[in-house]
């Protein structure tokens, strides 16, 4: 609970604050990399940094966290939180860790904003800063708790047993644990993150989703090669696995999370990609064949090409075994191969989408901004359309 004489300086701070939040992270993560640079060794992922996407991930989960606090300080946001616990505990984030953060994080508050920092407004900002750390530390305890790891001791070796080639761009790999343990359990949806260790030295880690069904021993990741744009680098980790990793390496791999996981209802089920956006739709399509779901499923998939689909004839072959399936697909430069393909974005003009469906969303922003309006115009009630991002989330704000 945010208590009454901090809340009103909250509220009267927050548009300086927010307004400040881009230079505030950019001068956090400056100073703490330069002090403590062990933190980019497989912690921190460099192309999110160059980026500018975990900078901007921070301040709007911080803004989002106060104004949601400012609207009912007795509530926690549960959709961020659950959120970044699931992320942080895929990559082992640590209880001392919150320390560490709040060292650099209100020394660049104290920067920035200089004489405005009174010893109230500090107490105040150090109130909700802690309010967040604490329901976060404590989800990620029980998130730990559940995959049966110690905090932070998320990794285990696992083998690759097979490579496949899904596009020009997109590579498969089908896993065994290494260490002859089972597999840790997941649900079908979830991701996992892959440490590996770069030509420097550094290790750098990108969380990939199941893209088979999770119920057994045998785990997948389908991996996109992210070439930079704008001037951002090429991906390290996805250019790593796709141009040096085969048949018989060893990756390390987290333990599964992620908060966006296949319900178990009996309601229609509507899985919407774009992609490599189609990864854990194909999860979620390979469990409720592998369970015999007789559920009402609807898979509608936008790509550039027929060619540049990843698992597009797995897909196929997925939602015609199932009793009552069907897929849409639209690609901007149809093809042969996919004859009844419609032309073009993602339009649903036409398509049945019933307002009880559950509906999952995977892509980028832009695509998943604009098909979630047409999901909610068709009458889904915002509670029931779920959403993954790859990488640092900067929709959360304004989706939650």
């Amino acid at each position: 609970m945010l208590s009454e004489e901090s809340a009103a300086v909250v509220r009267a701070t927050l548009p300086a604050v927010a307004g400040a939040l881009d230079e505030i992270t950019t001068r956090f993560y400056g100073a703490m990399f330069r002090d403590r640079p062990e933190l980019l060794d497989g912690l921190f992922n460099r192309g999110n940094q160059a980026s500018g996407a975990q900078r901007r991930a921070l301040a709007g989960s911080i803004a989002g966290f106060a104004q949601a606090l400012l609207a009912d300080p007795d509530t926690r946001p549960d959709a961020l939180l659950a959120r970044i616990a699931h992320k942080h505990a895929a990559v082992g984030i640590t209880d001392d860790q919150y320390t560490i953060v709040h060292k650099y994080l209100f020394g660049a508050i104290a920067e920035v904003l200089g004489d405005a920092v009174t010893p109230d407004v500090a107490a105040a900002w150090d109130e909700v800063y802690w309010l967040m750390a604490g329901a976060l530390i404590a989800r990620e305890a029980r998130l730990y708790q559940e995959a049966g790891v110690l905090p932070g001791e998320v990794w285990r070796p696992w083998t690759v047993v097979e490579r496949h080639e899904e596009t020009r761009d997109v590579v498969s790999f089908l896993l065994r644990p290494a260490d002859g343990r089972p597999a840790p359990p997941a649900r079908a949806g979830q991701y996992v993150s892959v440490r590996l260790r770069m030509p420097d030295g550094v290790h750098q880690l990108r969380q990939y989703s199941l893209s088979s069904d999770p119920g057994d021993d045998l785990r997948r990741i389908t991996v996109k090669r992210v070439a930079g744009e704008a001037g951002a680098p090429d991906g390290e980790v996805s250019n790593l696995l796709f141009e040096q990793v085969g048949t018989g390496d060893e990756l390390t791999l987290s333990a599964p999370f992620g908060d966006v996981s296949l319900d178990d209802a009996d309601t229609p089920l509507v899985l919407i990609s774009a992609g490599i956006g189609c990864t854990p739709m194909a999860g979620m399509l390979a469990r409720l064949a592998a369970t015999g779901s007789g559920r009402r499923v609807l898979v509608l998939h936008a790509d550039t090409s027929p060619d540049d689909h990843a698992l597009r004839a797995e897909v196929r072959e997925t939602v015609d075994r199932l009793p009552d399936a069907e897929a849409v697909f639209w690609y901007e430069r149809p093809g042969a191969e996919e004859p009844g393909a419609r032309t073009g974005l993602m339009d649903l003009t036409g398509i049945d989408v019933p307002a009880d469906s559950t509906v999952y969303l995977c892509g980028p922003l832009p695509f998943m901004r604009a098909v979630r309006g047409q999901v909610l115009k068709a009458g889904v009630p915002p509670r029931r359309v779920h959403y993954e991002v790859f990488g640092p989330d900067l929709w959360l704000p304004e989706a939650a």
